[in-house]
């Protein structure tokens, strides 16, 4: 295609991620190279709806700075289900926005778990990342383990809970006898720590599985795993790459939302400070769980390697990982060789080249 391509990032959106999605967008907006590419800023607020305009990356500076919700502005537009449309369509009438390539930078619930994916299938236009399967099981804590389970990958004991119907009594006398004390407590469908929670005992659990079942109605209870955290990316489609391995060294107890985003004070060491056996094993086992859940274009896989026996085990696979300036899946990939523009050009034309394989199946029955 000739000229710029037009990339429309999202952000925002109905998730308890919003806010961290702001800070994201921001770094790809500014690493996207303006002369390869027109980006398409478009605003997704907490209810749901969709802006662009002229001011949207400077309500976007505001916000994300603040870490506070994007404010409603300029053009409503929307996507429409069908193919062969290729653009954004204003609400309120207007000419349709022209665009080849949708980079929905939404983690959390209705942006990272398969929905958004199902509507850009559904108008035949390409998009950065994983579809929709690898998307929903990515999301799920509950299926994103029995996946990797079933697959022969290292993952830590856990159990599933639904506090609606589960007294704490009876999950903490499940957690006694299956997991131990302390164990973590999250969120089945969510990211970026929000809801996680370490229980010591008891009580400290029936705190935390309510405070996590505010955020979804099924509940992952874990083994804690007395463990160094470290940190792999993926890139490709069919023969995906791995990056070098980083390690996160939390300032407090483990690595929450706080930590991550509000005091800034959890350390990074890329490459990990570990044996090079032990790196190269994080890295298949990074592409095994990448295979394992069809994921596509990018994803961040996380693991615990045990201080004791020097194991290493699988947490979980981040499907859109973050790109705020402190997250490490564009760091990985610098230190490895790939800067940001770089970075963004593979995921752009992954994105394409996943899009033109899709469009060459068979949709229809011929006898």
């Amino acid at each position: 295609m000739a000229g710029r391509v037009r990339v429309a990032v999202l952000f925002g959106g109905r998730s308890g991620e919003h806010e961290v999605s702001l800070r994201s967008a921001a770094t790809i907006l500014g690493g996207l190279d303006p002369a390869r590419y027109d980006a398409i800023p478009v605003a997704v607020t907490h209810d749901g709806r969709w802006w662009t305009g002229a001011d949207t990356l400077r309500l976007l500076d505001e916000a994300q700075r603040a870490l506070r919700p994007i404010a409603a502005h300029g053009t409503r537009v929307t996507l429409l289900p069908e193919p062969g449309r290729d653009a954004l369509v204003p609400v309120d009438g207007g000419a349709p926005i022209p665009i080849d390539v949708v980079f929905p930078v939404l983690h959390g619930t209705f942006g990272e778990d398969g929905t958004l994916q199902g509507l850009l299938d559904l108008a035949a236009i390409p998009y950065v990342g994983s579809g929709v399967l690898a998307s929903s099981v990515g999301m799920d804590k509950a299926a994103m383990k029995a996946v990797f389970r079933d697959a022969g990958l290292p993952v830590c004991r856990w159990i599933v809970v639904r506090p609606e119907h589960e007294a704490a009594g009876a999950v903490a006398a499940r957690v006694a006898t299956e997991l131990g004390w302390p164990c973590f407590v999250k969120p089945a469908n969510m990211g970026s720590s929000v809801g996680v929670a370490k229980a010591h005992d008891a009580a400290a659990l029936a705190t935390a599985l309510a405070d996590a079942a505010a955020w979804d109605a099924k509940v992952l209870v874990e083994e804690a795993v007395d463990a160094r955290e470290l940190e792999c990316a993926v890139l490709g489609n069919d023969a995906p790459d791995a990056s070098v391995v980083g390690e996160l060294i939390p300032s407090r107890e483990f690595y929450d939302y706080r930590d991550k985003y509000v005091d800034d004070a959890a350390r990074t060491v890329i490459p990990a400070e570990i044996p090079p056996g032990t790196a190269e094993r994080v890295r298949r086992l990074a592409v095994r769980a990448f295979q394992a859940v069809d994921a596509s274009g990018l994803a961040r896989v996380d693991f615990f390697l045990d201080r004791k026996s020097g194991a290493a085990v699988l947490n979980e696979i981040n499907t859109m990982p973050g790109f705020t300036r402190i997250s490490m899946y564009p760091r990985l990939w610098e230190a490895s060789g790939l800067p940001l523009p770089a970075l963004l050009d593979r995921l752009v034309a992954l994105a394409r080249e996943r899009h033109a394989a899709r469009g060459k199946r068979r949709l229809a029955f011929s006898s």
